[in-house]
């Protein structure tokens, strides 16, 4: 455990659901359910394929072409992961070559929406973050100039 931390406390689900939001849903421990489902829908390639499937049902292939930077071993265990958790559904067609295709489940689409509302606000304040990082930056190199020419 690194310096200045120290173990979680309790369960991390809702403890009174009277106090409304509990910060122990974040709770970092491996065991956390809330923490693996949380880590798994919101790392980049679930969120690329949950958008993409929103759409229309689509391919291996497909969504290889559709997910720059993805390689075929990340998509096929991001697939795995994301039918596994009931959030995709996969379709073996009988046919020679065979087909597959993957499809948002009901669950899969009551994400998407969530999905959505996180990249509309991202939309709405992009220049507002472009320009924190622009300011944070210049203060950053300043602070390092400082620290270079202070004996």
């Amino acid at each position: 455990m690194e310096d200045g931390t120290s173990k979680s406390l309790g369960s991390c689900a809702y403890t009174d659901a009277d106090q409304g939001f509990d910060i122990s849903h974040w709770d970092s421990r491996e065991d956390c359910e809330t923490r693996q489902i949380l880590d798994r829908v919101a790392d980049k390639w679930s969120l690329l394929v949950i958008a993409l499937l929103d759409e229309r049902s689509l391919r291996f292939t497909e969504l290889r072409r559709a997910v720059q930077g993805v390689s075929q071993r990340m998509l096929t265990r991001t697939l795995r992961h994301l039918e596994r958790d009931g959030l995709v559904q996969r379709t073996v067609h009988p046919v020679v070559p065979p087909r597959v295709d993957y499809a948002l489940t009901p669950l899969g689409r009551s994400l998407h929406a969530t999905i959505k509302a996180l990249v509309d606000w991202t939309e709405a304040h992009k220049n507002a973050i472009a320009a924190a990082r622009d300011a944070y930056d210049r203060r950053a190199a300043e602070e390092a100039e400082i620290a270079t020419t202070t004996p």
